[in-house]
């Protein structure tokens, strides 16, 4: 089982270009970065407040 996934992982390896691996990979900005934080963050918050709101009702 193990052989198999190294094997698989060693011929994804040998097909990658030259040039894909070479590269350099793109950073996004901080605004970006800071945006996409603030929406998952709200949806974790709203998640977390109407799983209690939930609670309450049912109690």
């Amino acid at each position: 089982m193990v052989t198999r996934i190294l094997l698989a992982l060693g011929l994804a390896l040998l097909a990658v270009p030259a040039n894909a691996a070479t590269a350099s990979a793109q950073v996004p900005e901080g605004s970006s970065l800071t945006l996409f934080a603030l929406g998952f963050a709200g949806l974790l918050l709203g998640r977390r407040l109407s799983m209690r709101k939930n609670d309450e009702r049912k109690d």
